[in-house]
């Protein structure tokens, strides 16, 4: 995983000329109200990007036009006054080039936001294909007067370069750099930019039309037809410093602006400002614009810095930055990301081991998923998966009813001493000692078991059981094995080391006794199935169930405990293998529950803490360290 961090490194650098070590944090731009829209008597903030630039290659932007005679000119945009300026722009056009073509905004379909890298949004395909069937010379996209807008607005600019057809964006003033860092993130380098004077809804027709006529115009004509130099992609590169506040509004504004830029998951958060976010920096030893991560679906450069914008957003503690970074890294883990945009939902959450954990107050208690400590982990994976990761409900995180928070447990590691079984890290090969963070998915959550037995092996048959019936996807319907990981607290593991001294003996058992019966797994991967039809299809049941005994390891077994039938022997097939499933002593010690959650791969990354660790956790009260250790 280090190794393809390392390659995508140098593919940052090889795709993007606009590296983060140009600019000194010094040298950011900061907002003023210049760049905010009006609310008075309202606090109101500088704040800065959750997200890294694109390390989608830049196109190679297409010659502008010679002139506007005789071409045909798309003017494209539904927002802020567009009913009377975009009326008075194919005047000017027909009064100044006479033989130029006009094509209205309600001859087009509305493009949107450009989709991230690997999406397809038939909005945008359609908008694409228009412009190429209607010959479209050049495009007028606009008015972008808000956060929401602009990112619709310069979509558009966005899909008519990609084509080679060049773009000018009408903007208020302030959404000028929105467009063009939008623009940037997708691959093109250079956006033209018609700076109207002034707030659009604010001006009377007269103003507008005036201003458009004497303003606007001719920086539209210069948009379009004067070749684009080397100083405007030197400008591209540099404009923008990842440190840069982006906007600058109240609350209210900096969630509708978030929200409308994809960099917000619903809910309010902290806004992230310059100030609050370098609190973040100093307990990691990372350099504030090193790359961490560069993760799909978007492929951003993900720096230190914009793990700890998000860090900020999600309301953790600057502390806990060493296990954000390693969360972030472990997002890269293929076995964890594979499942993610499946319509089944799988939900991503975390798990902390070693000393740290302990160290910092994280919960592995009762209730622990909804301690403070871990709700502020869990919500910034919800934000790293949408702004690091660029995962997108709805675009290519298809789950079709949607989507449970991640969450954050802690193994309670004490608890394994005391019962001798090994931690996940020591199972993994770590030290016990070590910090790490490990993430994965779960297709469920809840509907745990209470053993009611002092007696091992029936609690290992409970689980058994339980494991049989949470097999991937409801009835078992999907592949034959899944990761799952069995949640149990320390009164259960407490009986069952009695019969069971390691964890490797407890899976063996319950590898051999959670079979179920190979007629169900076939009726369920028959009737069910979640790839393709298999009723009405060239094999019958019969034969789909002599398949499935074939191929799944099927063989005369002795009925499972569970079920009530006179049969002392039926044919089975295995629902567990080895080294799929994790054990895990956690939660409420005062009771007696096993959970077990079917899901996604694991993905297992070393916290690496500062060199000033101690002295830093010292002056914030914490105990130090090496008196958690075990």
């Amino acid at each position: 995983m280090m190794k393809q961090t390392i390659i995508n490194l140098f593919l940052v650098i090889a795709f993007t000329g606009f590296s983060v070590n140009m600019q000194a944090q010094d040298d950011r731009f900061q907002c003023d109200e210049s760049c905010a829209p009006s609310a008075k008597g309202a606090v109101k903030y500088n704040v800065v990007s959750p997200v890294g630039f694109s390390t989608v290659k830049p196109i190679e932007m297409a010659p502008r036009l010679n002139t506007l005679n005789g071409k045909t000119i798309a003017i494209v945009g539904e927002d802020f006054m567009y009913n009377i300026t975009h009326p008075e722009l194919k005047r000017l056009i027909k009064e100044y080039y006479p033989t130029a073509k006009v094509i209205m905004y309600d001859e087009l379909p509305i493009a949107g936001p450009y989709p991230a890298p690997g999406i397809t949004r038939q909005s945008t395909e359609q908008f694409r294909q228009r412009l190429i069937d209607l010959k479209v010379d050049a495009v007028i996209a606009g008015n972008s007067g808000c956060g929401i807008c602009t990112p619709k607005e310069t979509g558009s600019c966005i899909v008519a370069e990609r084509l080679g057809i060049p773009t000018v964006i009408v903007t208020a003033p302030g959404f000028d750099e929105e467009a063009r860092y939008t623009a940037r993130n997708n691959g093109v380098p250079v956006l033209r930019i018609a700076v109207y004077p002034g707030a659009f809804a604010s001006h009377t027709e007269e103003q507008l039309i005036q201003n458009t006529r004497e303003v606007t115009w001719p920086q539209i004509v210069e948009a379009l037809t004067k070749p684009i130099t080397k100083e405007e992609y030197a400008v591209s590169e540099t404009v923008r410093g990842i440190t840069d506040d982006v906007y600058h509004g109240t609350l209210d504004e900096i969630y509708a602006y978030f929200t409308s830029m994809g960099w917000s998951d619903g809910t309010p958060f902290f806004p992230p400002t310059y100030e609050k976010v370098q609190t973040y920096l100093k307990y990691t030893d990372h350099a504030w614009n090193e790359t961490i991560a560069v993760l799909p679906q978007a492929f951003r450069n993900t720096t230190t810095w914009h793990v700890a914008v998000n860090a900020c957003m999600a309301g953790c503690k600057p502390e806990y930055m060493p296990i954000l970074i390693a969360m972030t890294q472990a997002m890269a883990g293929g076995d964890f990301r594979r499942t993610l945009g499946s319509t089944h939902a799988w939900i991503p959450y975390s798990w902390l081991n070693g000393p740290v954990a302990r160290q910092l107050g994280i919960s592995s208690g009762q209730g622990e998923i909804n301690a403070e400590a871990n709700t502020a982990l869990s919500r910034f994976l919800s934000l790293a998966l949408q702004n690091l990761a660029g995962y997108y409900v709805g675009q290519n995180r298809m789950g079709t009813f949607g989507y449970l928070q991640p969450w954050c447990l802690v193994e309670d590691e004490t608890a394994c001493n005391r019962i001798g079984w090994q931690t996940w890290n020591e199972q993994l090969g770590y030290n016990i000692n070590d910090n790490t963070v490990t993430l994965t998915s779960a297709l469920m959550w809840g509907n745990n078991m209470a053993p009611s037995t002092t007696d091992a092996e029936k609690v290992m048959l409970l689980i058994a059981w339980d494991i049989a019936e949470r097999c991937q996807f409801a009835l078992g319907s999907g592949k034959q094995f899944t990761n799952r990981v069995v949640l149990m607290t320390e009164p259960v593991a407490n009986i069952l080391k009695e019969g069971y001294h390691t964890i490797g003996s407890l899976e063996d058992a319950l590898i051999e006794n959670s079979r179920r019966p190979a007629y169900e797994r076939a009726l369920a991967n028959y009737y069910a199935n979640p790839g393709s039809r298999k009723d009405g299809g060239e094999h019958s049941f019969n034969q789909y169930l002599s398949h499935i005994i074939r191929a799944e390891g099927g063989k005369e077994t002795s009925t499972p405990a569970w079920y009530d039938t006179q049969a002392t022997t039926m044919t089975t097939v295995p629902t567990m293998k080895k080294g799929a499933t994790a054990f895990l002593i956690t939660g409420d010690a005062s009771r007696n529950k096993v959970q077990t959650m079917p899901g996604g791969g694991f993905s297992t990354v070393r916290i690496d803490l500062p060199a000033a660790w101690d002295s830093l956790m010292a002056v914030k009260g914490y105990p130090a360290l090496k008196d958690m250790h075990l």
